[in-house]
């Protein structure tokens, strides 16, 4: 799933080439993927993007009627797994069967929303501005996890939780933007076990944490703008050293990446770097050693 650093790529990347282009229509292919009716698609005929940002996991598209006015609409956007928002200088063709929604420049480019594979999770809603912030999509979010994260009491709060800090990072409720990919990359830098409760971390724990979410998303988002540019290619290279690395060596000092495999997603982690030696055994196999 694309996470913070990849939508927020996808934001800036797409935000520099659209601004100011007029809207000429928009359709939806993927009918299930279009959560709403009211206002319809063809209000976006002859409006201007205004902006493309990020929240959370989400993208947002601001609508205007003019150049330089006001958003009257957004399109909210997320991509969920499966899902890419690309622009394209030429228009889909009739057997394109990934597009789920269409936004046809003037010009003849065209914003394309695209989704590979069977289960079509990905979803857009057409909003007025002013309800935008009362979807429950974006009221639900906790606290940005960057740029600027939380910090000292309201840091504490956050992980004052007895749940494991790789499920608690990844609670979009708690904190936006953090999934699967990078929660390993921020608790491998931090050097926390995957498993430690967020309701055991120390202070000097709760601000080692907080500055590895900073320096792993960082770090990805300054990787990114030196190397991707458009057309964004739908894998970006994510510059992971730890996630998908299990049977390597540890960057850090050489110990062998270990994992424990669940049913869709895998932990990868540092035996000696986060869990003071030791293995965790996997979930297929048996359950968790504490």
């Amino acid at each position: 799933m694309p996470e913070l650093p990849e939508v927020e790529i996808t934001a800036r990347l797409l935000g520099r080439a659209l601004d100011g282009a007029e809207i000429e229509s928009a359709v939806a292919p993927g009918i299930n993927a279009l959560k709403t009716f009211d206002p319809p698609l063809s209000a976006l005929e002859g409006q201007f993007v205004a902006g493309v940002r990020r929240r959370g996991k989400n993208l947002i598209v601001d609508v205007a009627p003019g150049a330089g006015a006001e958003p009257e609409l957004a399109l909210l956007l997320h991509l969920m797994s499966a899902g890419r928002l690309q622009l394209y200088d030429k228009r889909a063709g009739p057997r394109d069967r990934t597009s789920r929604l269409l936004v046809r420049l003037s010009d003849g480019r065209e914003l394309r929303l695209r989704e590979f594979g069977s289960k079509q999770a990905a979803w857009v809603k057409l909003l007025r501005a002013g309800e935008l912030e009362q979807d429950d999509a974006l009221t639900k979010l906790g606290p940005e996890a960057w740029p600027d994260p939380p910090d000292g009491e309201a840091l504490a709060a956050l992980l004052d939780a007895p749940r494991p800090l790789h499920s608690l990072l990844r609670d979009q409720h708690a904190i936006a933007g953090i999934g699967r990919s990078w929660v390993d990359e921020i608790l491998w830098t931090a050097q926390l076990s995957p498993f430690k409760r967020g309701s055991d971390l120390d202070a000097e724990e709760r601000a080692a944490l907080r500055a590895a979410i900073l320096t792993v998303l960082g770090d990805a988002l300054a990787r990114y703008e030196e190397v991707v540019e458009l057309p964004i290619p739908d894998k970006l290279p994510m510059p992971l050293r730890v996630h998908r690395h299990e049977g390597e060596p540890c960057p850090r000092c050489g110990t062998t990446l270990e994992s424990v495999h669940f049913e869709d997603y895998v932990i990868a982690y540092c035996p000696t770097c986060q869990t003071e030696g030791r293995v965790l055994k996997d979930r297929r196999m048996s359950r968790l050693l504490r």
